[in-house]
């Protein structure tokens, strides 16, 4: 079974799509997951599964970072696009209250919205937050049991905010964070409490390239995806291939994809 990276920012401008998959399929990472953060991406990403369905689902969503800019129309066609082939999940949806770059009550009122799409269309969320974990669960408790799962994206926090996720049935994305051993020491601490049938791997590429991988290269990708694997596996004191094979079949499971 091969590799799933369940986090690619694959429309960021750093990347020429085609090699980006060439490379990572060469690695053994043959599924990606290409998130959309932003209303202006989510055809883009339709373009993308057109070129790539073998290899590529996305999410359909609108990061806390650009909840200013939406309005009523963009969440219709957000409902719209969810129905369409190869979307897998809302989001990357949630909270940001540590850069604020949208005003925190509009954060909360379209991460809702999202989370209402979400129950309606029966997708599972795709769920990113920074400073904002009580505010965050708080949302999702409104409505986590209405939705079919969802992911805590790029997961960067302690046991105890693993243990209220894990309460709410979510899987765990565990990203080249897990290398770091200064900035990733609470997240490193928490990865043997992640069960099995929870962990999820993803790059969350063109970001977070894993500092224990050499030679240092410019951007992440997801063909980096088998040394954060192996990172992964170790501090979880099992195999690479038992991780592999766990991941692979969580993230099909997640997304309702055949394995």
């Amino acid at each position: 079974m091969p590799w799933f990276d369940a986090g690619v920012n694959l429309l960021d401008r750093r990347f020429d799509a085609h090699e980006v998959v060439t490379r990572a399929v060469d690695a053994g990472v043959e599924k990606l997951c290409v998130i959309t953060t932003h209303p202006n991406e989510w055809a883009a990403a339709e373009q993308l599964y057109s070129a790539f369905p073998q290899h590529i689902c996305y999410t359909i969503g609108v990061h806390p970072h650009y909840a200013k800019v939406v309005r009523e129309e963009d969440l219709r066609q957000l409902k719209i696009h969810a129905a369409k082939p190869g979307v897998v999940a809302i989001g990357e949806c949630g909270l940001d209250f540590n850069r604020d770059f949208s005003p925190r009550p509009t954060q909360i009122a379209v991460f809702e919205a999202q989370l209402a799409i979400a129950k309606a269309m029966q997708l599972p969320v795709y769920l990113h937050e920074r400073d904002a974990f009580d505010a965050q669960r708080h949302s999702l408790n409104k409505f986590i049991s209405h939705i079919p799962g969802g992911i805590a994206h790029c997961f960067t926090g302690d046991s105890e905010q693993l243990i209220e996720y894990l309460a709410m049935d979510l899987y765990i994305g565990i990203t080249g964070w897990a290398c770091d051993e200064k900035r990733g020491e609470a997240l490193r601490q928490a990865i043997p409490h992640i069960p099995l049938e929870n962990i999820i791997l993803e790059t969350d590429a063109p970001y977070l390239f894993p500092k224990t991988l050499r030679p240092r290269k410019k951007n992440n990708e997801p063909a980096f995806l088998p040394h954060i694997g192996e990172k992964v596996s170790e501090l979880m004191q099992l195999s690479p291939d038992k991780l592999r094979i766990c991941s692979y079949a969580n993230t099909c499971r997640l997304f309702s994809l055949m394995s």
